[in-house]
């Protein structure tokens, strides 16, 4: 690894450092009270958990209305999410540490969801509305012992919002924005977005009902700049509901019902620098189940029960065939999770748990129809974690599970996740991680599919440190090694097969926060990364900034950067050879403004305000210089 790989991060900590040596010595230390859910699925401090745990907090969302998800998760250094600065139809792959986007498991309110008609199972972001989520937190490094295959190299849990403690209240948004290429300084209102929420507690009672639509159009999906031919706009439609309900039978019993119907429509292209204006897609989600929690003297018993279906339909231009191939495709995952906390003290808890799934693909294309009698399978997981926190400062966090798979046998994977503190402020961490990823149903039985595929396995460590002075400055960095054995790989376009090199990624990930004077907050995050071999997008060294303040009354103001390095693409597809890409920063301004307070907010936003022409995908549109304006209104 050369020296200068580190330059970036080893910047951010001289800085975290000499603002550290200049704090008064004599500014009172106390220990942060914050909780965190991910590391263990209970609520615990967050000074007890070995693991650098990312928060987006409902504070941070409210001050970022008008952003996708995709936005949002893309502002975090330690992860990429290729495809969020295309247009709005185009798919979102998640990376975190070199792995891909099926290698991170994706939770809402606690629950796994995916797609099992999908190449890599995934979770498609485009589901679901920012405006629908209350908080999210992200956990990086792998987690496979708590929440089973696919949790490889990091874990998204998003909570969605609960009702508010009074009988009635009512949440309206409206905006509308452009959404133009760096070609374009249109100023027409291609951005159109509004969501209402009805929610409320009533005795033991309590409702949400939300519904969120969007339409944007303006942008094509292919880029058009080697064609002599402006190229069309792509339109992309999504209408997004969610209902809860509960029933708090006393302090100890709490039952919720919960139903999503999501649904976008979208047009995209033919590829990389190719236009048309027949491909259209359809992606429908319906999920619906229920959660419990009962609270005992010694602990806390937990149970949950999910049913999420996917649809999705493809129309494809056939250029050979001149005609339009249609693809239907349907997933159907079924997850039981039963898990309970027991305290036998302060200092020590015992977590056990069991998981079952159910994954089936039905696929009816023009090259070969998946049956889902044939394409399903099912999973049954015991696990346990043991939690350790004394006094002198250790702790740990070491479990097991144990994957039981229908088609795969018996896996074991393992977690030991020990840290230290040294005191309030300092504490350093370490852990040695296990996954089991199994192939998708696609991969096993598509027109591509290869039924020898073995499971891919992951083992990763990682070591850091966090140091947190109150009210002055917070600092965390993480050094991650992790090493895949059995990657599927599709070589030739013909097959999938495990590749016979074992793969590994290795790099550091740092953040910083810190507030140099009253009401004014600056964080800075690094995340540098190295594969042995890779064809994905993964930037060697992606860096974040944002300052935000509060100073002006009634006012929020921020200002965001990242800056993406040069990365060097392998265009197996394409030219057979590598593609140079350049290194490319976007700057992004954001304002709100309390109208009436507590009732009417007035959101105000400029991305990529410097016009930064770059390429995310080679052959596809990115965004210019947009502007967005909303208003809330709260009853």
């Amino acid at each position: 690894m050369k020296k200068h790989s580190f330059y970036a991060s080893a910047l951010c900590l001289f800085f975290a450092l000499t603002s550290l040596t200049a704090q008064q010595k004599n500014d009172s230390i106390e220990q942060l009270n914050e909780v965190v859910v991910t590391a263990t699925k209970f609520a615990i401090k967050k000074e007890h958990v070995g693991k650098i745990i990312y928060q987006i907090t409902p504070e941070e969302i409210e001050n970022l209305k008008g952003k996708s998800v995709a936005d949002i998760l893309d502002n975090i250094a330690g992860i990429s999410i290729n495809g969020s600065n295309s247009s709005a139809g185009k798919d979102k792959s998640i990376y975190i540490r070199g792995g891909r986007d099926r290698h991170v498991i994706v939770l809402i309110d606690g629950v796994s969801v995916s797609d099992p008609s999908g190449v890599n199972t995934t979770f498609d972001l485009r589901l679901l509305s920012l405006n629908q989520i209350e908080s999210i937190e992200v956990m990086n490094g792998a987690a496979s012992t708590l929440y089973g295959s696919g949790a490889a190299t990091g874990v998204i849990n998003i909570k969605l919002k609960q009702p508010i403690a009074k009988p009635i209240s009512v949440d309206y948004e409206v905006s509308l924005g452009t959404n133009n290429s760096q070609n374009d300084s249109k100023l027409d209102l291609n951005d159109f977005n509004q969501n209402i929420t009805v929610n409320g507690i009533l005795n033991k009672f309590s409702y949400l009902a939300a519904g969120n639509f969007s339409k944007i159009n303006g942008l094509s999906d292919a880029s058009d700049e080697n064609s002599d031919v402006e190229f069309e706009s792509d339109e992309f439609k999504a209408t997004n509901t969610f209902v809860r309900l509960g029933y708090k039978f006393n302090e100890k019993l709490n039952v919720q019902l919960f139903s999503n119907y999501d649904k976008d429509v979208y047009d995209f292209d033919g590829g990389a620098f190719s236009d048309s204006d027949i491909n259209k897609g359809e992606n429908e989600q319906r999920r619906f189940g229920f959660s419990s929690n009962f609270d005992y003297e010694k602990g806390i018993l937990s149970a949950s029960v999910s049913y999420n279906k996917n649809d999705r339909i493809l129309d494809i231009f056939n250029s050979w065939s001149n005609a339009t191939d249609h693809f239907e495709y349907t997933g159907k995952t079924y997850v039981a999770d039963v898990i309970n906390n027991y305290k036998f003290s302060d200092k020590f808890q015992l977590i056990t748990g069991v998981n079952y799934q159910k994954q089936s693909n039905q696929t009816n294309s023009p090259y070969g129809d998946i049956n889902e009698g044939l394409a399903n399978y099912h999973t049954f997981d015991p696990y346990f974690t043991v939690v350790y926190n004394a006094v002198s400062g250790f702790n740990i966090n070491a479990g097991a599970r144990l994957n039981n798979h229908s088609e795969y046998g018996n896996h074991w994977v393992y977690n030991v996740n020990p840290s230290y503190n040294f005191s309030k402020e300092f504490r350093v961490l370490a852990s040695l991680s296990t996954a089991f990823i199994a192939p998708s149903t696609y991969q096993l039985f598509s027109e591509y599919g290869n039924v020898d595929l073995k499971p891919e396995e992951d083992k990763s460590m990682e070591f850091g440190f966090i140091y947190s002075l109150k009210n002055k400055v917070e600092i965390n960095s993480v050094f991650f090694y992790r090493e895949e054995e059995n990657a599927i790989i599709l070589p030739d376009w013909v097959t999938y097969s495990n590749s016979p090199e074992k793969l590994n990624a290795k790099g550091v990930e740092t953040e910083i926060k810190f507030d140099f004077f009253k009401d004014a907050t600056l964080k800075l995050g690094h995340a540098y990364i190295y594969k042995n071999s890779d064809i994905d997008y993964i930037p060697k060294h992606k860096i974040t900034a944002l300052i935000e303040t509060n100073s002006v009354k009634n006012t929020y103001l921020s200002l965001r950067f990242k800056n993406i390095s040069k990365r060097t693409y392998f265009d197996q597809w394409g030219t057979g050879e590598n593609i140079n890409l350049k290194a490319y920063s976007l700057v992004d301004l954001f304002a709100s403004h309390h109208l009436i307070k507590d009732r009417l907010l007035l959101v105000v936003q400029a991305n990529n305000i410097f016009n930064e022409s770059y390429v995310e995908t080679i052959g596809y549109t990115t965004k210019g210089r947009n502007f967005k304006m909303g208003l809330n209104f709260k009853f």
